[in-house]
């Protein structure tokens, strides 16, 4: 398997989770500045390995195996490591079933997508606008909570973790809209199942 470039920026962003981890713990003037600049260049990656993809027609299925999951872990890495050092009371709590929503709605997207494309009907879930409006609003969300995590104030900590919440409710939102897209599919699925097993058994 030849691996082209923009297989290489996904795996380039895959790695830089591990560095973002470590410079985020790392005891030093500015841990949370290099946290969230680490996180801004693995958002980069995610729009230029698409856009060299497409550009240079250099598409292969490893490569569109790869990003998908690369965002997923980038993100989920990112909210389990706000969620760790929350700073506690109901902001903690709210940022914690935040969390836990917008990683479940991940999980849950990305088998709705494998079983759809498993029976030929993955056009009908593909990334639409609420989708995409979900995900620039959760990058400056997490942006935001990187580099006020551990400031002595916390009053732009608390504008991430609004707008958290909001990009929260739009994952609700694009979840169930996918759902919506895929229920045909899922109810026509459902039919033919329940035909089969009414079906007489034939023979002797």
């Amino acid at each position: 398997m030849r691996i082209n470039l923009p297989t290489w920026l996904t795996l380039f962003r895959v790695l830089l989770l591990p560095v973002m981890v470590i410079v985020y713990y790392l005891p030093f003037r500015g841990a949370n500045l290099t946290a969230a600049l680490v996180f801004v260049l693995a958002g980069v990656t995610d729009w230029l390995d698409g856009y060299l993809a497409r550009r240079l027609d250099m598409t292969s299925a490893f490569g569109a195996f790869l990003d998908p999951v690369a965002d997923k872990l980038m993100v989920a890495i990112t909210l389990f490591l706000l969620v760790q050092s929350n700073p506690g009371g109901w902001p903690g709590i709210l940022l914690a079933v935040t969390a836990a929503v917008i990683v479940g709605r991940e999980i849950s997207v990305s088998a709705l997508r494998e079983w759809m494309a498993e029976i030929g009907e993955r056009s009908k879930v593909k990334v639409a606008f609420l989708g995409k409006l979900k995900t620039a609003m959760q990058m400056i969300a997490l942006v935001v909570l990187l580099l006020q995590h551990d400031a002595e104030t916390l009053r732009y900590y608390h504008i991430g973790e609004a707008l958290l919440v909001v990009a929260g409710i739009l994952t609700i939102w694009s979840g169930l809209d996918y759902l919506r897209a895929a229920w045909p599919a899922l109810r026509g699925r459902d039919d033919e199942v329940k035909k089969t097993e009414k079906k007489p058994v034939q023979g002797g």
